[in-house]
Parts: C-alpha cells; structure tokens; sequence
C-alpha cells in the first residue's frame, strides 16, 4: 500500500462506559486510534428495509492493517461518525477496507 494515497485522517472509536464524579455511569465514545485512510469509495446506496426502501450514505475507508477494530466500533471523518457495516482484510495482513454508512443527518 502506497502512503501517498493515504491522505485522509480517520479516528476509530470504540462504545465504553465510564463513572463520573457522581458515580453515574455515562456512555459514550472513546477514541481507540487516529490513522491515516484513503477513501475508495463514496456512494449512495439504495437498501431495502422491513419499512421500505432508504437511501444510506456508504463510504469505504482503506487502513493499514491493525488488530482489534470490530463492526462494533465507529469511524469519524470531518467531523461526521459512520456505523462500522463490515472489514474485508486484503493482501496478507496488508490492510482493511471500512465499509461505513454514515450515521445520522449530515
């Protein structure tokens, strides 16, 4: 993998839950790693749901290979988060594809 194409920074996040002063547990998103991506692909995808079709946002982040991140996690990108949907490993532990989709209202 080329480090030029690489021009894009990303943080993955992962879901924890922490004790504030209170004692109240308080959910929320830590920051697991902040890597350098390139975007492969950006698209609007059209999905059929139990509800009817919808139009999601489907973008995928290309990583170097790193140990841990689950479809559990999230990516963040300008300030905008993406749903983790699925990792596909390519090469011999070369590197990840993201497919995210962004979350929420842009």
């Amino acid at each position: 993998m080329r480090a030029g194409k690489l021009d894009k920074t990303i943080t993955i996040q992962r879901f924890t839950s922490t004790v504030d002063e209170y004692g109240t547990p308080v959910e929320t998103w830590a920051d697991l790693a902040t890597v350098r991506a390139q975007i492969i692909q950006a698209t609007t995808e059209e999905f059929i749901k139990g509800w009817g079709a919808s139009t999601e946002a489907a973008t995928v982040f290309r990583i170097r290979h790193m140990d841990g991140i689950t479809p559990a996690d999230r990516v963040t990108y300008q300030g905008r988060a993406y749903d983790l949907k699925e990792i596909k490993e390519f090469g011999r532990r070369e590197g990840l594809d993201l497919r995210c989709v962004a979350h929420g209202p842009e």
